[in-house]
């Protein structure tokens, strides 16, 4: 297991590009950037080569900065727009050179969404850069109210549905621990669909050991299942971020 750190949420009171010099003072070698659209990929690309680290993740789409809605994956009638939004995504993707690619569902429900979803996610994979997996997340109604995908047991009958061996599941503790109460027994369970795990603490995202997750046994789980890929730190800090890394120490135990 490799920790990253999230930079979307983590140093959030530095400026963008000196989130990656702080990770790399922090001990890493690997960071996720939810959207990084707001910045040319050459600042970002050149941030991650002056402190040696690896881009693990980015969400898809970017923003739709003519207004309206983005082209999320489960909108019907929103094929184009995700399309062609997707094709924005490689662009970054060929600069920035992330291996995981969050492909967001968007606000959707009924039988429609999910065909919707699954042809989007099909079309996807079969056009994705070699070596780049898509990934699907649960997100909690808690946290994202109306949103599509909200459900473990969902994304495992999605991902079943789409059947490409580049799209993948993504675990983060705080939705899994929010839709069903439980982080450590949702891991367990669909562990063999996960390839990317990210950590916040329930019940207000804040960094490991401040709420209910019970993250040492969490960790005994990633280990007893072999899990060999990124773990990344995606919570607000509530305090200097230095001082909530503790996790990292942990996952190694």
């Amino acid at each position: 297991m490799t920790p990253a750190a999230n930079l979307s949420l983590l140093w959030a009171e530095l400026p963008y590009l000196d989130r990656f010099d702080a990770a790399a003072e922090a001990g890493f070698s690997a960071v996720e950037v939810l959207f990084p659209y707001e910045m040319p990929a050459k600042e970002t690309q050149r941030a991650l080569l002056r402190n040696g680290l690896d881009l693990v993740l980015i969400n898809a789409p970017p923003p739709n900065y003519t207004g309206g809605v983005p082209g999320f994956a489960a909108l019907p009638g929103g094929e184009a727009r995700f399309a062609y939004d997707m094709r924005r995504v490689s662009r970054y993707v060929e600069a920035l050179r992330p291996k995981l690619v969050h492909v967001m569902a968007g606000e959707a429900e009924g039988a429609v969404a999910t065909e919707t979803f699954v042809a989007n996610l099909k079309r996807a994979a079969a056009e994705a850069p070699e070596g780049v997996t898509l990934m699907i997340e649960p997100l909690s109604p808690q946290a994202k109210p109306g949103y599509f995908l909200n459900d473990y047991a969902q994304a495992a009958d999605l991902l079943a549905a789409i059947d490409a061996p580049n799209v993948a599941l993504q675990f983060d503790s705080f939705h899994a621990q929010m839709i069903h109460g439980d982080a450590v027994a949702v891991f367990e369970e669909y562990a063999t669909l996960i390839r990317h795990v990210q950590l916040g603490d329930t019940p207000a995202r804040g960094a490991p050991g401040t709420g209910d997750v019970d993250f040492n046994a969490l960790f005994v789980a990633l280990r007893a299942r072999g899990y060999d890929g990124w773990v990344s730190g995606e919570y607000h800090p509530g305090g200097p971020t230095e001082e909530t890394l503790g996790w990292v120490a942990a996952l190694g135990e």
